[in-house]
């Protein structure tokens, strides 16, 4: 220390009229040197290191406020995509329960709707068999009284002579003058 002191005192009394030299103790000189640069640097920089320090501090105190909004928001807008996802999901589910009823129900009408067609085409076809038995019956009941008819017109003129058939158209004269009269 007493060194150091004496490395100070040497300044002040350092004559004038000097010249340049070595200074031949390197321990005091370094210390004097690094002294002088820490005071200096101390005096001067003391208020610009204040001064980064602080921007430095207001700026990560800014981010960390900053990265602390965008968490909340980002947390909000998760939650938010949550409630839409669910909301979605209910949806999809009940178009899906609904979709499948409307399936159902789809199916049910078309097959009621089958069923009435086949009805429809079961009447139909009972309607048109019913109407060619018909047909086929009078055509047959025309045939046979044709036949019928011919066969007795065939018997009679066999078996009739002329005073036969006289006697049949007088008779029948008879009748038809006698109903006549009376509807009159």
């Amino acid at each position: 220390m007493k060194n150091i002191t004496d490395s100070f005192l040497c300044f002040i009394y350092w004559p004038s009229a000097g010249s340049f030299g070595f200074d031949t103790d390197i321990l005091a000189t370094n210390l004097i040197n690094l002294s002088v640069v820490l005071g200096v640097l101390i005096f001067f920089g003391k208020g610009l290191l204040s001064d980064l320090l602080d921007n430095r501090k207001q700026r990560i105190l800014r981010t960390i406020r900053n990265s602390e909004e965008l968490r909340e928001a980002a947390v909000e807008q998760l939650e938010k995509a949550r409630a839409r996802l669910r909301k979605v999901e209910t949806e999809a589910d009940r178009f899906r329960v609904n979709g499948y009823s409307e399936i159902e129900r789809e199916k049910l009408n078309l097959i009621n709707s089958i069923y009435t067609t086949l009805e429809q085409f079961e009447n139909y076809k009972n309607e048109t068999i019913h109407f060619e038995q018909q047909r086929a019956i009078n055509q047959v009941q025309q045939r046979v009284l044709q036949q019928a008819l011919q066969g007795a017109l065939g018997t009679l003129n066999s078996c009739l002579n002329n005073e036969l058939h006289l006697r049949t158209i007088g008779a029948n004269i008879d009748m038809f003058g006698a109903m006549k009269e009376k509807n009159n």
